[in-house]
């Protein structure tokens, strides 16, 4: 098992590399990643000599994309939201770039981090319609406080790699049930799926053998492509449509 697992890693890190560009943009690098948005279109970040380190940034897109979107994120309740998972991952916000600083040794850590800020926040702030109030994230947190499940909110845990990944929720073992760790998916696609079964791959060597990973999406708009079900399933991770969450209440209220 450790060594399909150790496989499965390798592959990954070896299609990082094999996919990532890299340009000249006057005093920045431009890194193009094989990571894509929900425009389908490559995530690039830029990074610069800065201090005897570096500075990472994705120059203001996830932020400004959003707005553009019709996603506005000047209320309180969404700027506490969107300062949590920056803090999750240890990315800051200058302005409308999110950013981190990087040693020679951390670059690769850092640069990941930054990546999946981008990934989090684009999801979870991106709302099909523009007429739609809430975030779904905040939908989840709803439904949880309701049905009285224990959980802690946005919990990071370095996986094997030594990368870390940001959950949006854990719930520790009761006497019936092993823990479990939920990921909230609000525009389900593959994207979306690759980077909850990476994390989930990466982190569940170093969780209890018997820890258990759902993945909450969001079918409110649109029905989630048997793709994304049948990828999150394949590697362990329950995919729990919206619509069907009931089927889940007493595992995860117990």
């Amino acid at each position: 098992m450790i060594q399909d697992i150790q496989n499965l890693l390798d592959q990954y890190m070896a299609w990082l590399k094999d996919k990532t560009t890299l340009r000249q943009v006057d005093d920045w690098v431009e890194i193009t990643t094989p990571y894509l948005d929900r425009h389908n279109d490559y995530l690039q970040i830029y990074a610069q000599r800065k201090n005897g380190g570096y500075v990472l940034t994705d120059d203001g897109y996830t932020i400004e994309d959003l707005e553009q979107s019709g996603c506005k994120l000047e209320s309180p309740k969404r700027r506490d939201l969107l300062n949590t998972t920056l803090n999750g991952f240890g990315v800051r916000l200058n302005k409308t770039a999110l950013e981190v600083n990087a040693s020679k040794e951390s670059f690769a850590l850092r640069k990941h981090s930054l990546i999946q800020a981008m990934l989090a926040v684009n999801d979870m702030f991106y709302l099909a319609s523009p007429t739609v109030a809430s975030v779904f994230y905040e939908d989840v947190v709803s439904w949880l406080d309701i049905i009285e499940v224990r959980y802690t909110p946005k919990v990071k845990f370095t996986g094997r790699t030594g990368y870390d990944h940001l959950f949006d929720f854990v719930i520790p073992k009761s006497r019936r049930q092993p823990e479990r760790i939920l990921r909230t998916i609000n525009h389900p696609n593959r994207v979306q799926a690759q980077s909850v079964v990476l994390a989930w791959i990466d982190t569940k060597e170093v969780r209890p053998q018997d820890a258990q990973a759902y993945a909450l999406l969001n079918d409110s708009e649109q029905e989630v492509p048997v793709a994304v079900s049948d990828a999150l399933q394949n590697y362990g991770v329950t995919p729990v449509p919206w619509s069907k969450r009931d089927a889940v209440r007493d595992q995860l209220a117990a």
